[in-house]
């Protein structure tokens, strides 16, 4: 019960799924249980919160005891930074949307190593949904019609003229539901100018790059996982098929003409 699992690619892939698909169906059940009147409260957002973080750290030190570990607004001590392994984990990604008992919140458990995202998983509870690096899904393909790009439905992101003239915006919750609306094939790109949290982020990103999906910052540099900030700005997940004309138009280049 207590075991160690082996330290491989893909049983870390493995493990994070498991852990992000637990963790999805607790929260699940905690909405379920609460009913109708605790919808909405603080005190839903805060005892969900704190079961799932309980449940998942407790596996990360169970089943990887030496590993360093990220939980928002929970654990984050220095010495992480000098860790060669760090598991990067959102309990509750999208609490707002949570407590409103909107489908658009996820779990996000993540693995950096040695300066790269090496496993990832995504639950998507409200959607019957997880995906994971230790199988990845094949992105479906595009359906006609303009860009369609998720933002936050809370804080749109301010985006140059050349963007906003040629997408749709498709505001959504949580910033992993969003990157996975891009895995799903709702959208075409998830942008966002506000930082956001590695802890939100990071799943999403493994998952996306094991895709083929392009990652990086508006001006394509690369993203740095593990920083002492623990955040992210100007982030860009888009279609590779896309990623060009996207670099272009958010970073203010000339000749980025029509998508």
């Amino acid at each position: 019960m207590g075991e160690t699992i082996p330290r491989t690619a893909s049983a870390d892939g493995q493990l994070a799924e498991l852990l992000a698909r637990r963790a999805g169906m607790l929260l699940l059940e905690i909405q379920r249980d609460a009913g109708t009147d605790l919808l909405g409260s603080t005190e839903l957002r805060g005892s969900a919160d704190l079961q799932a973080q309980e449940y998942l750290t407790a596996s990360l030190r169970r089943k990887r005891p030496s590993d360093a570990l990220l939980v928002p607004g929970v654990i984050d001590y220095p010495a992480r930074l000098a860790a060669d392994r760090l598991w990067i984990v959102d309990p509750l990604d999208g609490s707002a949307e949570f407590v409103e008992g909107r489908p658009d919140f996820a779990v996000d458990v993540a693995l950096w190593e040695h300066g790269e995202l090496r496993a990832g998983a995504l639950a998507l509870p409200g959607l019957g949904e997880v995906f994971g690096t230790s199988a990845p899904l094949e992105v479906p393909d595009r359906a006609p019609g303009p860009l369609r790009v998720a933002v936050s439905r809370t804080r749109p992101p301010a985006l140059p003229p050349r963007v906003r003239q040629n997408v749709e915006l498709a505001p959504m919750g949580s910033v992993g539901y969003r990157i996975g609306a891009v895995l799903r094939g709702e959208v075409d790109a998830y942008v966002s100018a506000d930082p956001v949290s590695e802890c939100s982020a990071a799943a999403g990103i493994a998952l996306a790059a094991a895709v083929g999906l392009h990652v990086s910052h508006w001006d394509g540099s690369e993203l740095t996982f593990n920083t002492a900030s623990a955040e992210l700005a100007h982030l860009l997940v888009c279609r590779e098929e896309h990623a060009t004309w996207f670099v272009a138009a958010l970073s203010g280049r000339t000749g980025a003409g029509a998508p």
